[in-house]
C-alpha cells in the first residue's frame, strides 16, 4: 500500500510540476520586444504615403519610357532607321497618339543615334547673378 501511495504522490507532483511549467510566460516578452521594434503608428504612415508617392511616380515613369521605347523599336523595324525626334513618331500617326506626359520635373532625354529614350530631371536655369547695389 505504502509503494502504490508513493507512487500516486510522485506521480501527481510530476503532473503539477509539468502543467504549472507549461505556462505561456512569453506575452509578456512579446509584447515589450513588439514595442521596442515597431516605430510608433505616426511614423509609419508618413513614410507609408510618401513611399507610395513615390512607387506611384516611378511606375507612370517606367510605363510611359517602355511605351516610347516600344515605339522607336517598331519604328525602326519598318523603316530601318531611328526616328530624327520623339516627335516623329507622333507626326508619322503610325507610332503615338502622342506622347505621354511624364511626372511632373522630369522630361524625356532621346538619343537618335542609339534609339534609346529615358526620362532625366528637367535641368535647373542657373541662378542670376547678383546684382550690385546701386552707387549713391
Amino acid at each position: 500500500m505504502k509503494k502504490h501511495l508513493f507512487c500516486y504522490t510522485f506521480s501527481s507532483l510530476v503532473a503539477a510540476a509539468l502543467f504549472v511549467g507549461c505556462g505561456n510566460n512569453n506575452t509578456a516578452k512579446e509584447e515589450n520586444t513588439a514595442a521596442e521594434t515597431n516605430p510608433p503608428p505616426a511614423a509609419n504612415n508618413v513614410d507609408y504615403l510618401g513611399a507610395m508617392g513615390q512607387a506611384q511616380k516611378q511606375a507612370t515613369k517606367v510605363i510611359d519610357i517602355s511605351t516610347i521605347q516600344e515605339a522607336i523599336n517598331l519604328f525602326h523595324a519598318e523603316e530601318d532607321r531611328y526616328p530624327e525626334s520623339l516627335e516623329e513618331l507622333v507626326t508619322s500617326g503610325t507610332y503615338l497618339p502622342s506622347l505621354p506626359e511624364l511626372p511632373k520635373g522630369l522630361t524625356y532625354s532621346y538619343s537618335p543615334k542609339t534609339g534609346k529614350v529615358k526620362a532625366v530631371p528637367v535641368p535647373q536655369a542657373p541662378p542670376a547673378p547678383p546684382v550690385p547695389p546701386a552707387a549713391q
